[in-house]
């Protein structure tokens, strides 16, 4: 494909900022990384991702984990989402930068999708206190959002500020 850098917007960019072994059960479930490109207007790339790594390949069946070419549009992401991605580079990337979202960004993503196993991912991870409401707050209003998914995010962050008041 001769690219040296991707964008990786599902929950799996979470692992731009912790180690598998850091995070809760539930930020680790998922078998699959969605892979965006910076420059794929056509989405030709993310189609080519597909074939070659994606759900059902032969890539999949070997190694249980695949990864899905979307579209950089396909998240709902706060402003700013740009300045604060977080560089994934490794001997293992083979010369890609993995560039992740940070992680209250990821979040805003989550409860934007507003699926139940996304709501599930953010709320462990403000139980672990590995995301700060009063930030997840700041970045769910710069986002455009509606009004349900708003409140869906607002009533997450209050559930978890009561519940870490009530373990302190």
């Amino acid at each position: 494909m001769g690219v040296d850098r991707i964008l990786v917007i599902g929950s799996q960019s979470i692992l731009g900022s912790y180690s598998e072994s850091d995070l809760p059960p539930e930020a680790t479930t998922s078998d699959e990384a969605d892979i965006a490109f910076f420059d794929d207007p056509d989405g030709d790339q993310a189609t080519l991702l597909d074939g070659s790594i994606g759900e059902e390949s032969p890539f999949y069946h070997s190694f249980g984990y695949y990864a899905q070419g979307v579209s950089m549009t396909t998240a709902v992401l706060a402003s700013g989402w740009r300045d604060r991605l977080v560089p994934l580079a490794n001997p293992n990337t083979g010369g890609v930068t993995a560039w992740c979202l940070e992680i209250h960004d990821l979040c805003v993503a989550k409860l934007a999708a507003g699926r139940a196993n996304d709501v599930a991912f953010c709320e462990a991870l403000l139980r672990d206190g590995l995301v700060d409401g009063g930030t997840l707050r700041e970045r769910l209003a710069v986002t455009d959002l509606s009004a349900a998914r708003r409140e869906l995010g607002e009533g997450l962050i209050r559930r978890g500020e009561k519940g870490r008041r009530h373990s302190d």
